[in-house]
Parts: structure tokens; C-alpha cells; sequence
């Protein structure tokens, strides 16, 4: 990560966001398709880039056995607070970058969740790296789940937050829609950090050519995702994200499940 990044995560946002007033539409979605992808508990599973253990404590929970692997050590003692708040299902939690999990055995994870790293890898050849290693370390028939954020997240973010008022921020989304890259390096609150904004196509070759076999390609939130706290509209917006899933670009993250065939 770059400066910003880390100064972006660095007061400890990520902690809660996910859970902040109930289960976000973010992480009730990926649960959701999670859980029509994995294979069934105790299987193991790598989190890689997975933060301060969201997922991996309610993966935990669910009795699987979960290594959480991410770059920033708040966020790794982050994920070990929660594994210890849950002695009955806990997991293992270590600092550790995507690009490099040698620590890690040839085939010696059932499923590799890619939940982050893909989209804070601003160069492809990172982000190829990181999804070889993926591989590498996943199973002959295991799942390699990856989530990137879509191309024209801040364009409709904009819209809507009306963030496009501010010819900064115009400047920011001409970029991305031209490049990919997300950059805002005076770190406004509410603009993301660095970043690399894929487009669906885009997201599959990179997949593929890390000789991973592409199952499906899935909106997340839908819709539903460019708006704030959803809980009085919470089942009129599951019902959209689930009707568009098959529509990535609707959504402000896609999550590509892909399996190691050979």
C-alpha cells in the first residue's frame, strides 16, 4: 500500500464498517454467495487481505478453519481481538502480503478468499502475482473467490453522494473511467483511497490468466449499494441485488469465483 492507503486505514475505520448499526449490505451479500461457492465446514480456508476478521470470524463461526492473512498489523491485531471474543470458534490471524504467500504450501487450502487485495494492487503484474499465488496454494478443484470494485463506482457514488459538485472530485472519476486508477491523495473522507477499479472483463482475463477456470462473475450489493443505511429498505434491496447480481457493473464491488481445474 501506498502512504495514503495506509494513512486512509490507519485510524482503524475497517474495524466496524462492515457491522457498524447491523450487518451491511456488503457483507450480508458476500456471505450469501460465499456460502453458494464454498465447500461445507471444516474445510480450510485462506483469507487473504482480510482485514481487522469480519469475514473470517463469521466463516469461524460457521465452523470453518480460517488463516486471515493481511498487510497492516492493526489490522491483523484487529482480527486476532475478534478471534479471541469468540474462544468457541476461533481463528489464526498473521501479517503477510497477497503477492507472496510462501508460508503457505503448495495445495494446502480448500478455498482463497481474495476479499481486498485485488483492488489495493494498483499494477496488474501485482495483482497477477497475487492471484498465481492464490492458486498456487488452493486445492485441484478448490475455490479462489476475488473481489474487485467496479470502473464506474465513483461516477454513480457521485451521483448520488453528490460528490460530483466538487470539481475535485470530477477530476478523480475522469481518471478512473479512463484508467482504472483511484487516486485521492489529499484523503477526503468519503472519496476511498488508492486504488484500481476494474472492469468485468477485465477482472476474468486477469483470473484466467493466473490458470484459474472463471465459474461466475456476480454483482455484490446491486443497486441497493450506492445508497447509505439500508435496514427499512433491507429486504426491497437484498430482492434488487439479488435480481442484478448477474449485472456486475450495477454493483459497487463484483465478486469473481473462479476454481483450480488442473
Amino acid at each position: 500500500m501506498d502512504e495514503v492507503a495506509v494513512r486512509h486505514y490507519s485510524g482503524g475505520l475497517e474495524r466496524d464498517r462492515l457491522v457498524d448499526g447491523g450487518d451491511r449490505l456488503e457483507l450480508t451479500r458476500t456471505l450469501e454467495l460465499l456460502a453458494q461457492a464454498l465447500p461445507p465446514p471444516p474445510a480450510r480456508l485462506l483469507d487473504i487481505g482480510g482485514g481487522p476478521g469480519v469475514y473470517a470470524a463469521r466463516l469461524a463461526s460457521q465452523g470453518y478453519t480460517v488463516r486471515l492473512v493481511d498487510l497492516l498489523s492493526l489490522h491483523v491485531a484487529q482480527a486476532l481481538e475478534r478471534a479471541a471474543a469468540q474462544p468457541e470458534s476461533p481463528f489464526e490471524a498473521e501479517v503477510g502480503d497477497a503477492r507472496d504467500l510462501s508460508r503457505f504450501g503448495d495445495e494446502s487450502a480448500d478455498a482463497v478468499l481474495l476479499l481486498g487485495p485485488l483492488y489495493h494492487l494498483t499494477d496488474g503484474d501485482d495483482r497477477r502475482q497475487a492471484l498465481a499465488e492464490a492458486r498456487r496454494v488452493v486445492r485441484g478443484g478448490g475455490v479462489v473467490a476475488a473481489v474487485a470494485i467496479c470502473r464506474y463506482a465513483s461516477l454513480i457514488d457521485g451521483v448520488v453522494s453528490g460528490f460530483l459538485d466538487d470539481p475535485r472530485f470530477v477530476e478523480i472519476v475522469e481518471r478512473d473511467l479512463r484508467e482504472g486508477q483511484h487516486r485521492n491523495p489529499e484523503n477526503v473522507e468519503g472519496w476511498f483511497t488508492t486504488a484500481y477499479f476494474h472492469l468485468p472483463a477485465d477482472l476474468c482475463s486477469e483470473v484466467e490468466q493466473a490458470g484459474l477456470t472463471v465459474e461466475r462473475l456476480l454483482g455484490v450489493e446491486g443497486p441497493g449499494g450506492w445508497f447509505g443505511n439500508w435496514p427499512d429498505r433491507r429486504e426491497r434491496i437484498l430482492r434488487a441485488a439479488r435480481l442484478a447480481e448477474h449485472v456486475p457493473a450495477l454493483s459497487p464491488h463484483m465478486l469473481c469465483l473462479a476454481r483450480r481445474i488442473s
